[in-house]
């Protein structure tokens, strides 16, 4: 009997391991828990240095054809949040934005910056109201199964989100915290 579960047992090992999918993965050198006057926004009553911080992702999953990033804050006293950042037509053989990248558009080529609730194209950083607490910025890389979104720098991002919600395989997401 106990040859019998010890047999079990390392078939339960050995098959979780072969079949066993690596998760979608979002990491940042430049972020920890909180964003900070480098991710700022410049502008709009703050005064940082309003630079998208570096992100990577790892194990995309099988038939992924190109990526997307975008930057929330659900804090927003606005009602319906604030967008700080959409990239859309991330190549799929991309697998990080460099630091500085949404501010100096320095994504890769083919990629688009859309506009955000700044209306600006490209990377707004953080700027929650004064005294109004911590805000969650939720930066969130999508896979996508189209190469190209069909969207353009000109799109909002409540429509790129709903194109973004028909075209994705898997996502992955880091927040960082921020109040004035």
């Amino acid at each position: 009997m106990k040859k019998l579960s010890l047999i079990l047992a390392m078939s339960a090992i050995f098959s979780t391991s072969i079949f066993a999918q690596k998760t979608f993965t979002l990491t940042s050198k430049d972020l920890g828990g909180e964003t900070t006057k480098i991710q700022e926004f410049n502008g709009f009553g703050c005064s940082g240095e309003n630079q998208s911080p570096q992100l990577s992702w790892k194990n995309a999953p099988e038939g992924t054809k190109s990526f997307a990033v975008t930057m929330y804050d659900p804090d927003a006293p606005t009602g319906s949040g604030f967008w700080h950042w959409v990239v859309v037509d991330i190549p799929a053989n991309v697998n990080e934005l460099i630091t500085n990248a949404g501010t100096k558009n320095l994504v890769p080529k083919g990629a688009i910056q859309s506009v955000t609730d700044y209306g600006i194209k490209g990377f707004g950083g953080p700027c929650p109201p004064v005294g109004h607490g911590f805000h969650q910025y939720i930066i969130t890389v999508y896979a996508l199964k189209t190469d190209k979104l069909g969207t353009d720098e000109n799109t909002n991002p409540a429509v790129v989100g709903f194109n973004l919600w028909n075209q994705t395989l898997a996502k992955a997401s880091i927040v960082a915290y921020y109040k004035r």
